[in-house]
């Protein structure tokens, strides 16, 4: 997830070098989403990943 994320980021980078302004807004968007939501999976991840057997 976190790939993507920095996948849309580069496309709304190329996209404010080229002009297109409304892209590059949509893809950031996109991008700030997934990265959030990669954090969040991620801190859930580490709080109930690590059980200790019994």
């Amino acid at each position: 997830m976190l790939y993507w994320a920095a996948v849309f980021f580069v496309i709304a980078l190329l996209a404010a070098v080229f002009g297109f302004g409304g892209i590059a807004a949509s893809a950031v968007g996109v991008a700030k989403i997934l990265f959030f939501v990669f954090l969040i999976l991620a801190v859930v991840s580490l709080i109930f990943g690590r059980r200790v057997p019994t």
